[in-house]
């Protein structure tokens, strides 16, 4: 192996601690955008079929991707929900604070918790 791909590998490598915090994350931004459906419905008029399939759909990508996070993929999902989340702004501008937020939280997740068990595995 090439020093190259043993710092690809190293990159996507995934630890229990960062599971814990990016799992924690995505489980509570499950119940904030859970409940994007009843306030884009009551309070911005948005069609109950849009914000259920939007509401309903990321919580339901949350879970997935909480359960899927011992592999690399799940990371990148949990990136695209991010993205999704912000996104979700358009149709409540609430979501656009609150996807930053979780982003932050998310990305933070990643990065201390690698750096974290960095730090004890030496």
């Amino acid at each position: 192996m090439t020093r190259a791909e043993g710092e690809r590998r190293e990159m996507f490598t995934v630890t229990p601690g960062m599971r814990r915090l990016c799992a924690s994350v995505l489980g509570m931004e499950a119940i904030v955008v859970g409940l994007f459906t009843p306030v884009a419905i009551n309070t911005q008029g948005v069609p109950p079929t849009v914000a259920v399939t939007v509401g309903i759909g990321l919580a339901v990508l949350c879970v997935l991707a909480a359960g899927m996070l011992k592999r690399p993929f799940a990371y990148i999902l949990g990136s695209v929900i991010q993205v999704l989340a912000i996104a979700a702004g358009f149709l409540v501008p609430t979501m656009f604070f609150l996807g930053a937020v979780f982003a932050a939280l998310w990305i933070t997740a990643i990065f201390v918790a690698r750096r974290v068990e960095g730090v004890t595995s030496r």
